[in-house]
C-alpha cells in the first residue's frame, strides 16, 4: 500500500467537501477517482498533496503521516500532479519546463553558478539529459525547443504531466488530464498512460471519460464527498447507486 487516507474530511464552513473518506492506492496500481460535479475529488487531490488542510483524519504516504504537510515537502516525499489548468511556463520552451521542474533537488551554490564550476556544469548536464529522458518518455522530444504557449491544448496537458515526471514521482496524481482534448490527443495520451503503467508508476486519476477509466485496476467513486462504491470499472458501471448518482433516480428506475 503507497497511499491511505483514513476518515478524511473536509468542511468549508457548514459543507462537508468531504466526508470521513477511506481508501487505499497499492504501489503499480491506476486507480481512478470518480463522481458528479462537486462530488468532492479535487478537493481529495488538494488535500492528498499538501494544498489544503484537512478538517479530519488522516494522509498516510510510503508509511509516513503526511497530513497538512506543506506542498513542496510531500513532492519531495515523492508526490507529483497535475491541475486542471495547465500550469505552464508559457513562454519557456518545453525543455525549459521540464528543466524547471527540477527545482526539487539539491541547487548548485552562487559561487558554483558564477565561477562556472565543473561541480555546476556537471549537475546542469544532468539535469537536462533527465529533462530529455522525461520528454522522450512522454513523446514530446521531437518538441523541445517550441514555446509551450505554441503547444496543442492536449500537448500542453501532456507536458503538464511531464513536468509532474521530472520529481521522480512514486506516485502521481492526475485531475482531469485529458478534458477538453481532442480525439487525436486523447489517443496520444492513452498512449503515454499505458507507457506510465508499463514503468510501474502508480497512479491516481480524475477524469470523466470512460475510455481512460477502462485501464483503471479501481475505481473509486465519490457522490457529495462520501465514498459510494468500489470496484473494478465494469463493476462501477453496473453499481445501481452510482447510476443514480450521475443520472438521477428515474434513470436508475
Amino acid at each position: 500500500m503507497l497511499l491511505e487516507t483514513k476518515a478524511l474530511t473536509k468542511h468549508f464552513g457548514g459543507l462537508a467537501a468531504v466526508s470521513r473518506l477511506d481508501m487505499q492506492v497499492n504501489e503499480g496500481e491506476i486507480v481512478g477517482l470518480i463522481g458528479p460535479n462537486g462530488a468532492g475529488k479535487t478537493t481529495t487531490f488538494n488535500l492528498m498533496s499538501g494544498f489544503l488542510r484537512p478538517t479530519g483524519g488522516t494522509v498516510v504516504f510510503d508509511g509516513h503521516d503526511i497530513t497538512g504537510m506543506k506542498p513542496h515537502v510531500i513532492a519531495k516525499m515523492g508526490i507529483g500532479r497535475t491541475f486542471q489548468l495547465a500550469s505552464l511556463f508559457s513562454d519557456f520552451t518545453v525543455l525549459g519546463n521540464v528543466v524547471a521542474s527540477f527545482y526539487l533537488y539539491p541547487k548548485s551554490g552562487f559561487w558554483q553558478a558564477f565561477f562556472n564550476t565543473p561541480a555546476y556544469r556537471e549537475k546542469e548536464k544532468y539535469i537536462l539529459n533527465e529533462a530529455g529522458k522525461v520528454l522522450q518518455s512522454v513523446g514530446l522530444y521531437k518538441v523541445k525547443d517550441q514555446l509551450a504557449k505554441n503547444l496543442p491544448h492536449g500537448h500542453q496537458k501532456v507536458l503538464g504531466v511531464a513536468r509532474a515526471l521530472a520529481v521522480k514521482p512514486k506516485l502521481l496524481l492526475l485531475d482531469e488530464p485529458i478534458a477538453g482534448m481532442t480525439r487525436d490527443e486523447i489517443i496520444f495520451f492513452l498512449g503515454v498512460l499505458e507507457k506510465m503503467r508499463s514503468q510501474g508508476i502508480t497512479i491516481l486519476i480524475v477524469e470523466h471519460n470512460m475510455e481512460i477509466m477502462s485501464l483503471c485496476d479501481r475505481i473509486i467513486v465519490l457522490n457529495f464527498g462520501n465514498k459510494i462504491a468500489e470496484g473494478s470499472p465494469e463493476e462501477v458501471r453496473q453499481n445501481e447507486e452510482v447510476i443514480q448518482a450521475y443520472f438521477g433516480s428515474e434513470h436508475a428506475a
